[in-house]
């Protein structure tokens, strides 16, 4: 099993968009187990996949002798499952801070054996939580918006990790008509690159991924290409 967070330092550069379609790219094109753990309290990726609306019980299985593997529940699409996110999670910062276990993520993902890939999607932030997620991760997926705000966030979460834990960067919501965005994509050609997309701002109103209602579309084919890359570095 390899475990791979989608994680920023900012806020609203589409953490659940990339952990969304990966998630289904990894159960769908490469017919991996998989499992999306929505850490987030915002809970869209929950939303997104139709989870249920669970009662402030996903931080009891931090705290409390909760099986984290009976938390799981199936979606709509085969081989991905979800552990929903709700509000409760606003005190994980706070439980980790009070538990003092500074792996106590990685213990619970170690109960996930029965899945070939879990996909982490993270609250923004250097919190406590993120560095639980950076201590239980195989592999970091940071989206970056083409923007020296968003740039600067991801060279202080590259600092701050001091090469702990590999990193995969994004360039996401890309323009290539706008000179920022092309210059951004010039000083990086090596990064994968998730264009802006209606399709993409259509999965609030489908409540699915991209590939799932659009599969021939160019953020589909980004999606899927940005998903073979990350298979490629768990197993090399």
């Amino acid at each position: 099993m390899a475990t791979v967070a989608i994680y920023s330092l900012k806020g609203g550069v589409g953490k659940t968009t990339l952990s969304v379609n990966l998630a289904w790219c990894a159960a769908t094109l490469s017919a991996r187990r998989t499992l999306l753990w929505d850490l987030d309290p915002q809970a869209a990726s929950t939303w997104v996949l139709g989870g249920a609306n669970t009662v402030d019980q996903a931080q009891a299985m931090f705290s409390k002798d909760v099986a984290v593997t009976k938390q799981a529940r199936p979606t709509a699409y085969r081989h991905l499952d979800l552990i929903a996110a709700d509000a409760s999670l606003r005190g994980l910062d706070q439980l980790f801070h009070d538990l003092d276990k500074k792996k106590r993520l990685a213990k619970l993902l170690a109960d996930l054996k029965a899945y070939d890939r879990v996909i982490l999607d993270c609250p923004p932030g250097l919190t406590e939580t993120a560095d639980q997620v950076m201590r239980a991760a195989d592999l970091i997926v940071i989206p970056v918006i083409p923007s020296p705000l968003s740039t600067r966030a991801y060279d202080a979460v590259v600092q701050h990790l001091g090469g702990r834990t590999p990193l995969l960067p994004v360039h996401v919501m890309v323009d290539k008509r706008r000179a920022l965005h092309a210059d951004a994509l010039a000083r990086h050609p090596d990064w994968p690159v998730i264009p802006m997309a209606s399709g993409i701002e259509s999965m609030a109103v489908k409540r699915a991924p991209v590939g799932v209602f659009a599969p021939k579309s160019a953020a589909a084919l980004a999606f899927a290409d940005l998903w073979r890359r990350i298979e490629h570095r768990l197993t090399a």
